[in-house]
């Protein structure tokens, strides 16, 4: 995202062992994170790179998560904490959970000034959930609700109960879901019954996901489209294809239907369990009978479908929906246009990409780039530059990746005069290539007795290079001038 000084940063930490750290060399490191110069800049007016910022966050990160000694290393750096660093260091260390509470309890006690809000508690509360550490999470919000006030939202209970029904855990789930109301003044709304079905589903006990269903409505709470997928999904993964027919049959029956027709939830709930054959099978009755599925329904056999090979069944299913008043949207199409490229049916795949024109949907680069490929496979090399001009004009203009696929197909195909040519191309729309494009390039034109273009690709390549390592060298002497220098020795320690 941020790119402007990311080099520096690695530099400074290449030759650095987490374990064996200098006071001196870590004050470069962490001056972004001053909250003078984080927020504000100097009093030059220049503003700090963002992109050093979250390298010393990273940085911070990993040195909770492996140094045993974190906290005397923490205080050697002398940082200026606050709600954002503390937030943003415990999302980096999402699965460590003990490390991320002693961070947290050290930016705590070590720190007066800052006071804990919502935001760290639910993202450690969640971390702990996530890692089994359950007694310290239930002992951290209990203390954070006696000194600060702090309670969680109903989102994060509704992740512990989930978190519980993943490690089989069901009676701590129900505990959870009966103090909601109590102790964390949360309403039992339709997502907290959500997360509690979905525990009791993990474990197969579906009388009681039943009968929590049947609560739900005398409570008079409506079930939503995930009450109805989580059920329909855990009865077809056991297998339970007629449970679930019977369950949506007696939800229409009560007047509960779901946003989405029975049919589509079963077709979905049967691809999550795996069961593509019955999927397969359910499709092509409802085309039979004139039942058209949802287009996200659609997509999703598509996917999973086309992913194993079956992809002229894909093309087959494609032509009859659209035929009975399916109207594919773009996701359609980037998963037929791909797995039709792939598959050689060039000629296929331009018809799907002229239909999604057609539909109104620009092409993306994610759309005419597997054609290309395509062709190129199939030695259309002519034809692939041609199209890939006509696209630069009427689709979205292409991408790096875009640009490394064809300097690479083309350079199979022996085709370097071509290759060398997107290469400067993309140099001129100010996209990197990759060292191997001019490798590839450059050995291919010395092979074929290009040397005097081999010898302008190397000097781009050069200047390439120069113009990254200028922008960068820029950046810093844009910064204001640090009391405490540093200098890089060849070993990577930072003095």
């Amino acid at each position: 995202m941020f790119r402007s000084s990311k080099d520096a940063i690695f530099l400074f930490l290449r030759g650095i062992n987490t374990n064996t750290y200098k006071t001196q060399s870590l004050q470069p490191i962490v001056r972004y994170l001053h909250t003078s110069d984080r927020i504000e800049g100097n009093q030059n007016g220049t503003k700090t790179s963002k992109d050093d910022y979250f390298a010393a966050i990273h940085h911070i990160s990993n040195i909770v998560q492996r140094d045993f000694y974190m906290e005397r290393t923490l205080n050697k750096m002398r940082i200026s904490i606050d709600s954002e660093l503390v937030y943003r260091v415990l999302r980096a260390c999402s699965k460590s959970g003990t490390e991320s509470l002693r961070f947290f309890n050290w930016a705590r006690t070590h720190h007066p000034s800052y006071k804990p809000t919502t935001v760290e508690l639910e993202e450690l509360a969640r971390t702990l959930a996530r890692t089994k550490k359950y007694e310290s999470m239930w002992k951290t919000l209990q203390q954070m609700q006696t000194l600060h006030g702090l309670i969680v939202s109903s989102d994060t209970l509704c992740f512990i109960i989930e978190e519980y029904g993943k490690q089989g855990l069901v009676d701590q789930a129900v505990q959870v879901f009966n103090r909601a109301s109590k102790i964390f003044r949360c309403q039992q709304t339709v997502e907290l019954h959500n997360s509690l079905l979905f525990s009791l589903c993990e474990v197969k006990l579906f009388h009681g996901a039943y009968a929590l269903v049947r609560r739900m409505i005398r409570k008079g709470l409506v079930p939503d489209k995930r009450t109805y997928t989580i059920l329909v999904n855990a009865w077809c993964s056991a297998g339970k294809m007629r449970e679930a027919e019977l369950f949506l049959k007696e939800m229409s029956e009560k007047g509960f239907n779901p946003p989405v027709r029975g049919r589509d939830l079963l077709v979905e709930g049967l691809l999550n369990a795996g069961y593509i054959e019955s999927a397969k099978e359910m499709v092509k009755r409802m085309v039979k009978q004139g039942f058209s599925p949802d287009v996200s329904t659609f997509n999703s056999v598509v996917e999973v479908i086309s992913k194993s090979g079956e992809v002229e069944f894909c093309i087959e299913l494609y032509h009859e929906v659209c035929r009975i008043g399916l109207v594919p949207d773009i996701n359609t199409y980037k998963v037929l246009i791909p797995a039709v490229s792939k598959l050689g049916r060039i000629d296929e795949a331009f018809k799907l990409l002229h239909n999604s024109i057609e539909d109104g949907h620009k092409p993306f680069p994610s759309l005419y780039a597997p054609i290309i490929k395509g062709m190129c496979k199939s030695g259309q090399f002519d034809d692939a530059h041609c199209f890939f001009s006509e696209m630069k004009v009427k689709g979205h203009p292409p991408n790096r990746p875009v640009y490394t696929m064809l300097i690479t197909m083309f350079g199979r195909g022996g085709r370097f005069i071509e290759a060398a040519n997107f290469l400067m191309e993309m140099t001129e729309l100010g996209l990197t290539p990759i060292s191997r494009c001019f490798d590839l390039v450059t050995d291919g034109l010395k092979n074929c007795g290009k040397h005097d273009l081999a010898s302008r690709i190397e000097q781009l390549e050069v200047s390439v290079h120069q113009r990254e390592l200028g922008i960068h060298l820029s950046t810093q002497s844009n910064r204001s001038p640090n009391p405490m220098s540093y200098e890089v020795f060849e070993d990577g320690e930072l003095m």
